[in-house]
């Protein structure tokens, strides 16, 4: 067993030593429709936060590949906990490729390992025209906006966000920059009442002329255009995203599994049906571990086919893991329709899955477009 094999296999322990206290906790907040705030306690306290982090910046370095699976492990506990972690790590995952590529980003991985910042990205509605209105000031911008879907803004520390600008000189650009959570100006709404993940803390972030310093500027693109580093983004974030679903689907498997098998008696139609569940999870599984291998440990290059190629396996994984789980509350029956059945909340939080960039319809286009070059 090599060392990263070790080192994943002491991270797995570490979640199922702590695996009764996340569900436990995970289906209390669900139930209030309140952020998951003791398991994040419960993360941060044992390292979760900065594992992926080099060592050399204070961090566990924990592998690309390896937190994927840490991801998709605690999902088999708590979904949304395992979710806001992955919204977390996506954002720490871009400036670890920086840092490895051409040895930037290294200062924002020392102050979220100094300070233990919680990051909250907005990218997932941003996309390529961004939202909101910025204003030239002394010194920065005055920004505002409305940014949707933040995960873990009930506990963020730095948000990280874009605004579209209209430069005098060069047009409409969008740039992106990051802001402190407790800056003036910035709040949150209470309107995360959702169908399902309802313990992300995913309020809505309000931007009402906040200060945003020229110095906090990372990034300046055409608005509407697809930036090469956008190549960059989907693939470091699309696996780590996609693992909470996958570990919903296995725990389908797993539940539906044990309900056939005490069973006295099993009609032909549930065999049959749990071929299905097998043959779906199997290929989320594939087509993840794929999507992992693209990702290479964050050791690839911004080409504009990788973007295409991660996105396209992210809507295949989506799909493949909606099915497992819909064919599992299928097998297993009316049972699965009640609350206090663990299936009926995995049925719901994978109703989020399709809500990721991009939703099949517009990756459907985007690959065509890609195609007709």
């Amino acid at each position: 067993m090599n060392t990263h094999e070790n080192n994943l296999k002491k991270w797995l322990g570490l979640i199922d030593q702590l695996g009764n206290q996340l569900t436990e906790n995970g289906i209390a907040h669900d139930q209030v429709d309140t952020f998951v705030a003791d398991n994040y306690g419960l993360l941060k306290k044992h390292g979760f936060l900065i594992a992926m982090i080099p060592q050399a910046l204070g961090g566990y370095g924990v592998s690309f590949t390896n937190m994927c699976a840490i991801l998709v492990r605690i999902a088999q506990y708590c979904s949304s906990t395992a979710l806001a972690l992955s919204m977390h790590q996506h954002l720490l995952a871009a400036n670890i490729w920086k840092y490895k590529q051409d040895g930037t980003g290294e200062e924002f991985l020392k102050s979220v390992v100094d300070n233990k910042l919680v990051l909250v990205s907005t990218g997932a509605r941003d996309w390529l025209d961004s939202n909101g209105t910025m204003k030239k000031t002394e010194n920065g911008y005055l920004v505002s906006a409305k940014k949707q879907f933040a995960s873990q803004s009930a506990v963020g520390d730095l948000l990280v966000t874009s605004i579209p600008f209209n430069d005098p000189k060069e047009g409409w650009q969008v740039l992106h920059f990051t802001v402190p959570m407790i800056s003036e100006g910035i709040r949150l709404l209470d309107d995360w009442h959702t169908l399902g993940m309802r313990g992300t803390g995913s309020q809505t972030v309000v931007l009402d002329n906040v200060f945003v310093s020229e110095d906090a500027i990372v990034m300046k693109r055409a608005k509407g255009e697809f930036p090469m580093f956008w190549n960059v983004v989907l693939t470091v974030a699309l696996p780590l995203i996609m693992a909470p679903y996958l570990g919903i689907a296995e725990k389908a498997m797993k539940i539906t599994l044990e309900k056939s098998k005490a069973k006295q008696s099993r009609p032909l139609h549930c065999t049959l049906m749990l071929g299905e569940i097998y043959n779906s999870l199997t290929l989320a599984q594939v087509l993840h571990k794929d999507m992992i291998e693209i990702a290479n440990d964050l050791d690839f290059q911004a080409e504009e086919k990788t973007g295409v190629e991660i996105l396209t396996r992210k809507t295949l994984v989506a799909n493949a893991c909606t099915e497992t789980v819909n064919k599992a509350m299928e097998t297993v029956g009316g049972q699965s329709f009640y609350r206090i059945f663990e299936l009926e909340r995995l049925f719901r939080d994978m109703q989020a899955v399709g809500f990721h960039t991009l939703p099949e319809k517009q990756q459907q286009h985007f690959t065509g477009e890609f195609l007709l070059k």
